[in-house]
């Protein structure tokens, strides 16, 4: 298909608002992709592996801003031109300093105030990577934590921030951090959940917010949510945020638990982690996926699933079990060909989960699938499969499939097309910054999935409350109308999932 670009000289954009900007275009009649990049070298290298790097986008600097379409010849012309009206309207400068209004800071240091006792607040750095570790140390410097939503920071720049934080006595969260919520106040992808005691601290942002919101669907709340980001529990960073997270909140006396969320931290780094959480003093639970339960210090709970540990901490704060998690219709499993899984997963950590889960009986999942073509087609193997939708290889030129649908849509149609499937599971994921009506984006054609005769059953769970913009009830409602079927979490869904997969052949 034709490529079309154009480029902004000079202006900058925050990374998400070129996401959700992107999304729109690439929603549009005609239009297969639409990407809006600041013309690093890496985006550009990013652009031409996805053809979407055409005429003077080749030649933009760093500094510029480049939009690329990608479609039908007549709806391209159209497409750059509403592209260019939303940047205008997202540029659009705030009422400043007129008559009766405060004038809003434009810089870091205005924002932290001249004054010492104003300091120990937040700055939320999203910036591309290679400026982000300068603008966090200028929050550092100005007594600011910093919530560093950008990714793709060198990791010799992730330990001498998190260095210099911890000798300043401040936090920082992430690079690469999605979620947070801190003093109320919701961070990056994340839901709204009631107040209460529970402290989370997590290095996942999806599994930080499924926790949260089963806390919150149970009738309990969090004190705090601490993103510290993907890497912060690997060897070479050591847990520096999250040991400076567990000393903040075993001090906090609105905190009483505390929850730890992390795919396995290396050895060394957990035992010293658990050691510290130990020491607060606080019950404590720690969803470390996949790392072995044993061993833990006393006064440390070791939960195998994310909903484990959101039961665990809800009744550690509650002093009451959550109710039982309701029954799901009794489905049988389909017949003929129909035999294997299709895990569509927009949370890395759930796709994590569930190939942990499932394992043991149907072997390792396969996570190998070629990402959608110019005609929308999917290369699925034959085995069954466990995909993070998020990950780099489907999302070149596109934004997260929690903002876009677009490349899990297309994978959802091969899927259901595909005579071997028997079960496709979806994750669901609500919130501030997530699509506006993300089961009204997949109904239609889990509609046209379930409608067939011998149709796979497709699996879905929410990820979400009652009082996020998307609200979890309508949510769930849109999902069972098109014929899905609903579990309470991730591992409740894995579980039903497996049931589903005849059993001659699940291995």
């Amino acid at each position: 298909m034709p490529v079309r670009c154009l480029v902004r000289s000079g202006a900058y954009f925050d990374s998400v608002v070129l996401m959700r900007i992107a999304a729109e275009i690439g929603g549009r009649d005609g239009v297969r992709t639409a990407s809006l990049v600041m013309a690093t070298a890496s985006n550009k290298d990013v652009l031409a592996t996805a053809g979407l790097l055409e005429g003077a986008a080749a030649d933009a600097g760093p500094n510029d801003l480049v939009v690329a379409v990608d479609g039908a010849e007549e709806a391209l012309d159209d497409a750059l031109a509403a592209a260019e009206e939303a940047l205008s309207a997202k540029g659009a400068p705030a009422a400043t300093g007129g008559a009766g209004e405060p004038r809003l800071p434009r810089t870091l240091a205005e924002a932290a105030g001249p004054d010492d006792e104003e300091r120990g607040g937040l700055a939320v750095i999203s910036t591309p990577g290679r400026y982000a570790a300068a603008e966090a140390r200028k929050a550092l410097r100005l007594g600011l934590n910093a919530f560093v939503f950008s990714d793709n920071v060198p990791l010799e720049q992730e330990i001498a921030l998190k260095r210099e934080a911890h000798e300043r006595g401040l936090i920082v969260m992430g690079p690469d951090c999605g979620t947070g919520i801190v003093g109320g106040v919701p961070l990056g992808f994340a839901n709204e959940v009631r107040a209460g005691d529970i402290g989370l601290i997590g290095a996942s942002g999806t599994g930080l917010q499924q926790v949260s919101s089963l806390i919150d669907g149970w009738g309990a709340g969090v004190s705090q949510v601490i993103g510290v980001g993907s890497h912060d529990l690997g060897a070479a960073v050591g847990a520096i945020s999250m040991l400076d997270a567990l000393d903040a909140l075993a001090a906090d006396p609105a905190t009483k638990v505390l929850g730890l969320v992390s795919k396995p931290p290396d050895a060394e780094v957990a035992e010293r982690v658990l050691g510290r959480a130990a020491a607060s003093g606080k019950p404590v639970v720690a969803a470390f996926l996949g790392a072995d339960p044993e061993g833990a210090p006393d006064g440390v709970r070791m939960a195998a699933t994310l909903e484990e540990a959101a039961r665990l901490l809800v009744a550690a704060s509650t002093g009451e079990d959550p109710p039982a998690a309701s029954e799901t219709p009794d489905l049988a499993a389909p017949r003929g060909p129909r035999r294997l899984l299709r895990g569509l997963y927009a949370g890395g950590t759930f796709a994590y989960e569930a190939g942990l889960l499932l394992a043991p009986r149907l072997g390792e999942p396969s996570d190998e699938a070629s990402p959608p073509t110019g005609d929308r087609d999917a290369a699925l193997p034959d085995a069954h499969l466990v995909l993070d939708l998020g990950a780099d290889r489907f999302t070149v030129g596109r934004p997260h499939p929690m903002i876009d649908p677009a490349v899990r849509l297309d994978m959802l149609r091969a899927a259901g097309a595909d005579p071997r499937t028997a079960v496709i599971v979806l994750d669901v994921v609500l919130g501030h910054l997530a699509a506006e009506d993300p089961a009204g984006d997949l109904a239609p054609v889990i509609a046209e999935i379930t409608a067939r005769d011998d149709a796979p059953h497709v699996v879905c769970f929410v990820v979400g409350t009652d009082s996020d913009p998307q609200d979890r009830r309508r949510q769930e409602r849109t999902l069972r109308d098109a014929g899905a079927v609903l579990a309470g979490s991730s591992s409740a869904a894995a579980a039903l999932a497996e049931t589903l997969i005849p059993t001659e052949v699940a291995a």
